[in-house]
């Protein structure tokens, strides 16, 4: 997804079963591919309901030592005090905004998108989804936390999103991306746009991973908030 677009690998799909009428973006963790997301999401889907897994370019990452691997920007650091790649988190952003215009293209209305992400993929839905002009359906952020929070003005911010409702998930065992990371992630949200609609759920024992129980519970949410319409 970086510059030179034509050269990144398809996105994994899990095609609605019948005419899809709802989309859900689903953007993977640091060093994975959207393979393996494409097939939890077959294990949950509803037929109505199209899920997109896009792959990551493959860049050099500072937090492992220059070594290149699938990555949305550069990770120079998980301290909450820690240098962040601006310049390529901000262009990254604008090539997830590119796939949910071309999902718009295809019939699909904005606020029938879901975007959401597990880590660094959760990080990067969160920052398009509260910095994007397109209206969307809910944002799903799996063990993660907001990047370039300083970025954003202090209290309730002036976006087409500022009522959009957002599943937050996280393990309370993450060795990665602390639990604080996301508890602290989560107020911050609920001062930038409406506290009510920003649920935070924890997961007893889960390291820097998924569960079928917090699976469930994205199932539900991008169920209840991308209902079939026929």
């Amino acid at each position: 997804m970086c510059g030179n677009n034509m050269s990144a690998p398809l996105p994994a799909i899990v095609p609605a079963a019948r005419k899809a009428t709802a989309a859900v973006i689903f953007l993977h963790g640091l060093g994975d591919t959207g393979h393996g997301w494409a097939e939890a999401f077959a294990g949950i889907r509803s037929p109505h309901i199209k899920y997109i897994c896009p792959h990551a370019p493959v860049m050099p990452v500072s937090l492992n030592m220059n070594m290149a691997m699938p990555s949305w920007f550069d990770i120079i650091g998980l301290a909450p005090d820690s240098q962040e790649d601006e310049a390529g988190i901000k262009q990254a952003s604008e090539n997830v905004k590119a796939l949910i215009e071309q999902e718009v293209r295809n019939g699909i209305p904005s606020n029938r998108i879901i975007l959401g992400g597990f880590s660094q993929g959760g990080a990067l839905s969160l920052y398009t989804a509260l910095t994007t002009h397109q209206q969307l359906g809910g944002i799903v952020a799996l063990s993660c936390w907001l990047p370039l929070r300083t970025s954003f003005p202090q209290g309730p911010i002036n976006c087409v999103n500022k009522d959009i409702s957002i599943l937050q998930c996280h393990g309370d065992r993450d060795p990665l991306v602390p639990l604080m990371f996301g508890s602290v992630t989560s107020e911050t949200l609920k001062t930038m746009i409406n506290p009510g609609n920003v649920t935070f759920k924890t997961y007893s024992g889960m390291m820097h991973s998924s569960c079928i129980e917090e699976m469930m519970d994205v199932k539900q949410f991008i169920d209840k908030h991308l209902p079939p319409v026929d």
